[in-house]
């Protein structure tokens, strides 16, 4: 039973729409300000994905983009580091909307993430509903745990070949919000780096959609303008377009581009000959 003032988690953005059959659009931050986050919140986005696995963001700086994500109702997920049970929890204690777990290499591993990420009865996260997710203990405890399990979510990431003979019992596991693939490190570890067309990124690409439809999971990956329609077509529901970097770099290249033709074009220069 909720407290009298009906303080409640805010509900997820993403969840809403892949549970009713949409798909969710996704953008990447690699820049650790929270006014990019703010930016990409403001145009649209159903969520933002911060990232601590390549990227020196500090845990000050990812807080401040779950504050500027909550403040234009955008998911955001917070890709983590490899360590402790600690790294899965903090994100979502700060509020963040989902985690995503890069380089999930077996069943084990799977079903240690799940037991870290997931209340009772689907796991044994270590609870804590003083932080910004319960409200800092304004929720109920058993409102607390259930709200959590069902408004925020886990991502695994498949980016190696090795998980793949347990692939279906992966994704079957209990507490599993969604997979998704990642075609980089994957070509890389099929001895195909860069080579997104090989036959087995391809089929790898479609296997997992097809097994998580079958288990009744969400599957994401990354993807564009281009293939848009193709990844959906395969029953992908989350897919990232895009990143700020990539957006910043090509912005600033066609100013220099167009600036170089103006001193090209124009008589004497753009300073006029001088």
């Amino acid at each position: 039973m909720s407290q009298p003032n009906q303080i409640a988690m805010k509900p997820s953005r993403v969840l809403e729409k892949m549970r009713a059959g949409g798909v969710a659009l996704c953008t990447k931050l690699n820049l650790g300000d929270s006014r990019v986050a703010e930016i990409a919140g403001m145009s649209g986005f159903d969520c933002i994905w911060t990232d601590m696995e390549h990227v020196p963001n500090d845990w000050s700086a990812i807080e401040k983009q779950v504050l500027a994500a909550k403040a234009y109702n955008v998911d955001i997920v917070v890709r983590v580091a490899r360590g402790s049970y600690s790294d899965l929890v903090r994100p979502l204690e700060m509020d963040a909307t989902g985690i995503m777990v890069p380089h999930v290499m077996s069943l084990a591993d799977a079903r240690s993430i799940v037991h870290n990420t997931k209340f009772h009865p689907l796991g044994r996260r270590p609870v804590d509903g003083g932080n910004a997710d319960g409200a800092f203990c304004n929720i109920d405890f058993l409102e607390y745990l259930q709200q959590a399990n069902n408004q925020r979510f886990n991502i695994l990431q498949i980016e190696d070949p090795e998980p793949l003979d347990e692939l279906e019992d992966i994704i079957g596991l209990p507490g599993l919000d969604m997979i998704f693939f990642g075609p980089g490190d994957f070509s890389q570890g099929i001895g195909a780096p860069g080579q997104f067309d090989h036959p087995k990124v391809l089929e790898t690409r479609a296997r997992i959609a097809k097994v998580a439809a079958a288990k009744g999971k969400f599957a994401g990956t990354v993807g564009g303008v281009g293939n848009w329609d193709e990844l959906v077509g395969l029953g992908y529901n989350f897919i990232n377009v895009g990143a700020d970097v990539l957006g910043l770099s090509q912005y600033f290249r066609q100013l220099v581009s167009d600036i170089s033709k103006l001193k090209l074009t124009q008589p004497g220069g753009i300073y006029g000959g001088r």
